[in-house]
């Protein structure tokens, strides 16, 4: 028997479960199941508080976390909490540096599968309202809220609500002052970066004239 005929028997019994309509296979029924659904657009789970629909348990799980704010998932090294397990892992591969995805395109590692997109312009991610293509699933679900009118992130300062979780952390600054971006030219302090990176162009455009 080829070596290839083997691995292809091995995968086989590993995965004896397989889409009918895109050939992909699964270890087990049940995967297979949740997986059908990305083809018929089933969504049997719903979050009772907002209405949106999900494929799988878990998701609703993760999504009702940005009503409530709840984040159970924390970092041992610098105490960050994150409202995933997934967004906790790529968290801490910035303190241990690990960068498991190699591209073999540019010969550089990363921390996260998606830079291989930069290169071959894949955007795997559709909206099914609008057509608009994206890299990666997070820019997708942001995206959407456009259409949706969904605003998940509010101030707990006034209640304004937000589509992206960083547009909350920003404007909570209006209320605390705060202003951790820091010009190395002058000393000024923003509370917005876009504002900081406008400022330090202003500064060189006047060092330039002098």
């Amino acid at each position: 028997m080829e070596k290839s005929e083997k691995i292809i028997e091995i995968d086989t019994v590993k995965k004896p479960y397989h889409c009918d309509v895109c050939g992909k296979s699964f270890s087990t029924n049940s995967n297979l199941i949740t997986h059908k659904r990305i083809h018929t657009g089933e969504k049997p789970y719903h979050c009772d508080i907002c209405g949106k629909s999900f494929i799988r348990n878990h998701d609703v799980t993760r999504h009702k976390r940005t009503h409530t704010g709840e984040k159970p998932y924390h970092c041992d090294i610098c105490g960050k909490s994150f409202s995933g397990s997934t967004a906790l892992t790529i968290h801490i591969r910035i303190h241990t540096g690990e960068k498991p995805y190699h591209c073999n395109i540019c010969d550089k590692s990363f921390s996260q599968d998606k830079h291989i997109r930069i290169h071959t312009g894949e955007k795997p991610y559709h909206c099914d309202i609008c057509g608009k293509s994206f890299f990666e699933n997070g820019k997708l679900t942001a995206h959407r809220r456009i259409h949706t009118g969904e605003k998940p992130y509010h101030c707990d300062i006034c209640g304004k609500s937000f589509i992206h979780n960083n547009d909350v952390t920003r404007h909570k600054r209006i209320h605390t002052g705060e202003k951790p971006y820091h010009c190395d030219i002058c000393g000024k302090s923003f509370s917005d970066s876009s504002n900081l990176t406008a400022h330090k162009c202003i500064q060189r455009e006047e060092k330039g004239k002098d």
